[in-house]
């Protein structure tokens, strides 16, 4: 299969080049994709459970440990123990971890209204819908499901 008409081939090169994008400028702020990626999903006021935010973020429990680690190793965030369950702990931006928030959030923003300044609404809504359709055929396990993946020409 010519790889410029293979889906999986465009999806996985543009998703390369976006996180070595966004990890170049992370890099500028001594941090990396994947700490701007929590800290952007961790409630600016509440903080929120850790136990959320590996689903939240598609992570696994060993991957997310060891980010947080190094996430309260750097100050940005601090555990406190779950009032409403005393078995987790709710993680929180510091002080410092919200100023880091923000500047990821302006990568992210400035991310999208160049991609904007580009790309018409229209193409963005099929963008979009194309994705959605895309993450409901793996959710809905309709492209492989349980049948023989060795029966499948890879």
């Amino acid at each position: 299969m010519d790889k410029n008409k293979s889906i999986d081939h465009q999806l996985r090169a543009t998703w390369q080049a976006v996180a070595k994008m966004y990890n170049e400028q992370a890099a500028k702020h001594d941090s990396t994709m994947a700490t701007a990626f929590v800290l952007l999903n961790i409630d600016y006021e509440n903080g929120t459970p850790s136990t959320a935010l590996g689903p939240q973020m598609g992570m696994e429990p060993t991957s997310l440990s060891r980010l947080l680690k190094n996430m309260e190793d750097k100050g940005v965030i601090c555990r406190e123990k779950n009032p409403n369950d005393g078995r987790s702990v709710i993680i929180k931006l510091t002080d410092y971890g919200k100023e880091m928030r923000e500047v990821s959030k302006g990568h992210v923003y400035q991310f999208n209204n160049k991609v904007r300044e580009h790309v018409t609404e229209k193409e963005l809504e099929v963008f979009f819908k194309v994705t959605a359709t895309i993450n409901k055929l793996i959710t809905d396990k309709l492209i492989y499901g349980d049948e023989d993946i060795n029966k499948q020409a890879v």
